[in-house]
């Protein structure tokens, strides 16, 4: 079988058939009938659990060309029960992004734990959408500080950067450092607007810190990603390093951080902390 370039039209039909036909009736609790000439559920029992009409299904079945809104690939996503990975593949097929979803991690899963530490001699860590600091390395902490000292809701990179003592002098060029770090939180909070954590969590900010608010209310936006960081340790004293962040395949919702020294006087420095 060969295949060519893709009609999301044609694909998305065939998609949604090959779902529905998967599908067996007595998991849906649906009526005994004496003869199903086809696998799976009717078109009808899927437009039902989907809220939308027999009609809708069909012509999508048929591959008319007609394009379902957010709201009804979410329906069918659910009436179809698809998995993660299918549901993905369902909004791609429709050009749509999936919504976020309601639970945000507050803990980190334990194979990025794991990867985190393995990550050693290079400073790391794993952070959520909210810039909720969930696992770190040895390295880490001494380059910036040792998380499990602080309560949890302080663990947090954008409240630190505002509000620690210490932390708030760190950077060389802070103010960038913050405009950047608003900016990304400005882009997480567009991409997760049903995360009423991170809503109080920026009220909160806002309230509380001028300097947040008038940054917030320039309405910048960044994806960060890349880029480097100049600090003032108060052990090594002046150290630059690159960051890149990473988004993990199975967990989208949460950013590994990876650090490397920026120049070799860093390196030694990095080292000695390592060895101390």
């Amino acid at each position: 079988m060969t295949t060519s370039t893709v009609d999301p039209t044609r694909e998305l039909a065939a998609f949604l058939r090959s779902r529905r036909e998967r599908l067996d009736p007595d998991d849906f609790g649906l009526p005994k009938r004496r003869s199903r000439r086809t696998p799976g559920l009717r078109r009808e029992e899927v437009a039902e659990l989907a809220g939308i009409s027999i009609d809708y299904v069909v012509r999508l079945e048929q591959a008319r060309g007609i394009r379902p809104s957010v709201s009804v690939v979410e329906a069918l996503a659910r009436a179809l029960r698809l998995n993660p990975d299918e549901r993905a593949y369902l909004f791609a097929l429709t050009r749509h992004y999936p919504r976020g979803s309601d639970d945000v991690a507050t803990t980190a899963p334990p194979p990025l734990a794991g990867l985190v530490e393995d990550l050693s001699p290079l400073p790391a860590m794993l952070v959520n959408h909210r810039f909720d600091v969930l696992a770190w390395n040895a390295e880490m902490a001494g380059m910036l500080l040792d998380f499990s000292t602080l309560p949890a809701p302080h663990r947090n990179a954008m409240w630190l950067c505002l509000a620690h003592p210490e932390i708030r002098e760190y950077y060389v060029d802070r103010d960038r450092v913050l405009r950047d770090g608003v900016a990304h939180l400005r882009t997480a909070w567009a991409a997760h607007p049903e995360d009423r954590a991170l809503t109080g969590l920026i009220a909160a900010i806002t309230e509380h810190d001028a300097e947040f608010a008038r940054l917030w209310s320039q309405r910048d936006v960044k994806l960060n990603g890349r880029g480097g960081k100049a600090m003032r340790h108060p052990e090594l004293g002046p150290i630059e390093v690159q960051f890149e962040v990473l988004v993990p395949v199975q967990d989208s919702g949460q950013r590994l951080m990876i650090c490397r020294p920026a120049d070799e006087p860093t390196r030694l420095a990095l080292s000695r902390l390592r060895a101390s």
